[in-house]
C-alpha cells in the first residue's frame, strides 16, 4: 500500500520509511554542480522543505538514501561538507522579539559547537566566524540553507504591528528587515568559506533591504532548467500515481481518462517559466490520493491574509490584474508598496504564468487552476461584497439551476444574492465607482460559477458579450444593465449577434436581459429570449 508523506517534509524520514517520494534528484545535481549562492521562490506547500531537506542529506554524504535515485548515477565523490539550515516556517513573528531569538539561539547553537569571538557583536559578523572556524575544522567550505528566509516578513506585512528599538517606536516589518538584513549580510562576510547557499521563500524581496548586504543570489524562480524542481509533472504524476488514480476513478465512478481531467482541473495549471510545462500542486495532490477524495486541500491550509490586507489598499480590482499579459518587472520582483499586489499574489501561487510572448517577452497570468480560483474569489468576494447569502452554497445553487434550466430559480438567487449585500457596501459616491462596483460584483460572481461549467468573454466581431454560459444541455448568453431595462439588455444581444456562432449548437439557448437598479441595489427587471 502506498504511504503518502503529507507533512512530512524531511528526506531522510521519507526514504527511511518507505513514503512515495518523486525523484527530482538529477536535477538538485544540476543545481549543486551549478552557481554557488541560489533564490528558489515557490507558493506554499509546493515543496520547498522537502528540496532543502534533500540538499542536506546530500551535503552531509549520505550515499545510502539515494541509493536507486537518479543521483546515485551521477554523483561519485559523496563529500561531507558543514551544513547550516535555518527554517523560519514553524514559528508565528507576530510578537516583537520572536525573530532575533530565532536566529540568537541558532547562532548561539553553532557557536558551541565550532567556536566563539567574543569581539564579534554582530548576528552577521558572528555567523561568519562561525562559517570560517567550520571551514577550518572541516577542510572544506560550508553550505548555508535557508527555508521560508521571507516568513518574517510575510506575518507581519501592511499589519501596523509596532516595536521599540533603541527606545524608539518602528513597524516590526522594518525591524525585521533590518534584523535580516544583518543576518543575511554574512554572506558578503563569508563568501570564500561557502561552497553552496539556498534560500526558498513565497516573495523575492529585490528591491527592499533584506538582500542589500550581499551579492545579489542567483534567482533561479523562472528559469527553464529548473522549474520542474517542485511540484509534480504530468509525466510523474502517471507514472508514481497509477494506482491511486485508479482508486479515484472507481470511487467517483469515471474512467481513468476522466479522473487524469479532473485532477488536471482542479490541480494542475502552475507554469513557472515560457516553457509553460504544467505542475500540480503536490499537496492537494497527496492529500486527494491519501483521504480518496476531491477537495481544496491547499487552498483549506492557510488564509492569505497578507494579500487580502493588500487588496483593500490597492485601487485595482482582481478582474483588472487577471487574465493579462504582463513584463516580468511587473510580476516578479516585490517592490514594497502596498498600491501593487500583484507581484504578491503571483508568487503566493494564487495567479501564475498561462501564456507567454517571446517577441514583447510578455506573460499571460490567471489563476492556476479550479481550486485556487474557487477559493481565492470566495474569500475576495465576501471580503468585498459582505453578503448574507454564504458564498459557496449560493455558487453551488446557481449551477446546479444552470444545469436544469431554472430560468425562474435563477432569477430568484440573484436577485437574492444583490439584496443580502449591504447598502455601506454598494453606496458609490461617483458613477464610475458605481458602475465599477456593479461589474466588479459580476465578475466575482461568474468567476465562482467557471469552477463548475464553461463560462466565456468571447471577444466578437460586434464587441464582447458581458457573459456566457455553457453547460452540456444549455447555452446561456447574459446582457447586464445598469439602471437601464431587461429589453435594452435583449436588444444589444440582437444587435451585436451574440448568439450567432451558437446556430447550428445543438443545445438550448437563452438569452437573458437583466437590469439592477443602483438604488435597491438587486434585480430590477429580468427577460429571457
Amino acid at each position: 500500500m502506498m504511504k503518502y508523506p503529507i507533512g512530512i517534509q524531511s528526506f531522510d524520514r521519507i526514504i527511511e520509511d518507505g513514503y512515495v517520494y518523486v525523484d527530482k534528484t538529477d536535477l538538485i545535481y544540476q543545481l549543486v554542480k551549478g552557481s554557488s549562492i541560489y533564490f528558489l521562490s515557490r507558493p506554499r506547500r509546493f515543496g520547498k522543505s522537502l528540496l532543502v531537506s534533500t540538499l542536506k542529506c546530500y551535503f552531509q554524504g549520505r550515499k545510502e538514501l539515494f541509493k536507486g535515485l537518479a543521483i546515485d548515477k551521477l554523483e561519485t565523490e559523496w563529500a561531507e561538507y558543514p551544513v547550516f539550515h535555518i527554517d523560519f516556517n514553524g514559528d508565528n513573528f507576530t510578537k516583537a522579539g520572536i525573530l532575533e531569538k530565532k536566529i540568537e539561539g541558532r547562532i548561539a547553537s553553532w557557536e558551541d559547537q565550532y567556536g566563539k569571538d567574543a569581539r564579534r557583536e554582530t548576528l552577521g559578523d558572528r555567523f561568519a566566524y562561525v562559517l570560517q572556524q567550520a571551514h577550518k575544522q572541516y577542510g572544506r567550505r560550508c553550505v548555508v540553507l535557508i527555508d521560508e528566509y521571507d516568513k518574517p516578513i510575510l506575518d507581519v506585512l501592511d499589519t501596523g504591528y509596532t516595536t521599540t528599538v533603541g527606545g524608539e517606536k518602528r513597524l516590526l516589518e522594518d525591524a525585521h528587515r533590518e534584523i535580516l538584513k544583518g543576518f543575511y549580510s554574512t554572506f558578503k562576510l563569508a563568501d570564500e568559506d561557502l561552497q553552496f547557499v539556498l534560500l526558498t521563500g513565497v516573495t523575492k524581496f529585490s528591491q527592499v533591504s533584506v538582500f542589500s548586504g550581499f551579492n545579489q543570489p542567483s534567482d533561479i524562480s523562472m528559469d527553464e532548467q529548473y522549474e520542474t524542481l517542485c511540484g509534480i509533472t504530468q509525466e510523474e504524476l502517471e507514472r508514481y500515481f497509477a494506482e491511486p488514480i485508479k482508486v479515484l476513478a472507481t470511487k467517483y465512478k469515471v474512467t481513468e481518462e476522466r479522473m487524469l481531467d479532473m485532477l488536471k482541473h482542479r490541480y494542475d495549471g502552475y507554469h513557472f517559466s515560457g516553457n509553460l510545462t504544467d505542475m500540480y500542486n503536490p499537496f492537494s495532490l497527496l492529500n486527494a490520493f491519501a483521504k480518496k477524495t476531491l477537495r481544496d486541500y491547499w487552498f483549506a491550509s492557510g488564509t492569505p491574509t497578507y494579500l487580502i490586507r493588500l487588496l483593500n489598499h490597492t485601487q485595482e480590482n482582481l478582474n483588472e490584474l487577471t487574465g493579462r499579459y504582463y513584463r516580468p518587472e511587473e510580476f516578479v520582483d516585490y517592490k514594497a508598496d502596498v498600491e501593487k499586489p500583484l507581484p504578491m499574489i503571483y508568487q503566493s501561487g494564487y495567479l501564475t504564468i498561462k501564456g507567454y510572448e517571446p517577441v514583447y517577452e510578455r506573460f499571460l497570468l490567471d489563476f492556476p487552476n479550479n481550486e485556487v480560483k474557487n477559493g481565492f474569489v470566495s474569500l475576495i468576494a465576501s471580503d468585498y461584497l459582505k453578503s448574507k447569502e454564504n458564498m459557496g452554497n449560493w455558487v453551488i445553487d446557481v449551477v446546479e439551476s444552470l444545469k436544469h434550466g431554472d430560468l425562474e430559480q435563477l432569477r430568484k438567487l440573484f436577485t437574492s444574492f444583490l439584496a443580502g449585500i449591504p447598502y455601506s457596501m454598494r453606496s458609490k459616491k461617483s458613477e464610475t465607482e458605481k458602475e465599477r462596483f456593479f461589474h466588479y460584483t459580476l465578475y466575482l460572481i461568474f468567476r465562482l460559477i467557471s469552477v463548475y461549467t464553461v463560462y466565456t468573454e468571447k471577444e466578437q466581431s460586434q464587441g464582447r458579450a458581458d457573459c456566457i454560459v455553457e453547460t452540456d444541455d444549455y447555452i446561456y448568453i447574459f446582457e447586464f444593465k445598469r439602471d437601464g431595462t431587461a429589453d435594452e439588455a435583449l436588444a444589444q444581444i440582437e444587435a451585436k449577434g451574440y448568439a450567432r456562432p451558437y446556430e447550428a449548437d445543438p443545445r438550448t439557448l437563452y438569452k437573458i436581459g437583466v437590469s439592477f437598479s443602483s438604488e435597491t441595489g438587486t434585480v430590477e427587471d429580468w427577460k429571457t429570449a
